[in-house]
């Protein structure tokens, strides 16, 4: 769905890195930041990140963008909770993973 929409596949493979890759910009990255801290537990979504998002995006935008990264957060802990796994739709491509934090305990 991604490539149909217009994400390259350079920044899906680069996902893992947005924060310094070259395939991103400013306002993808930062996006990408707040989907990032929104999917963190607890949520730590700064006052300082949010100006910044404000900086970038309108209302609208900002409450589309976190209503979809909340859904999809939604999606992975629900199925998660019932062990439902990918039904192999994608196979031959990747899913990148999330990055762990250095010291981030699970």
């Amino acid at each position: 769905m991604g490539r149909e929409t217009g994400i390259a596949r350079e920044q899906i493979a680069n996902l893992h890195d947005y924060h310094s890759s070259r395939h991103f910009s400013a306002v993808e990255r930062l996006a990408l930041e707040y989907a990032d801290r929104m999917t963190m537990t607890p949520v730590e979504v700064s006052d300082a990140l949010f100006a910044r998002m404000r900086e970038h995006f309108n209302e609208a935008q900002l409450v589309e963008l976190t209503a979809s990264i909340a859904w999809e957060n939604y999606r992975a802990r629900f199925d998660h909770a019932f062990g439902i796994e990918a039904e192999n739709f994608s196979e031959g491509t990747f899913c990148a993973l999330p990055v762990r934090e250095s010291g981030a305990v699970e």
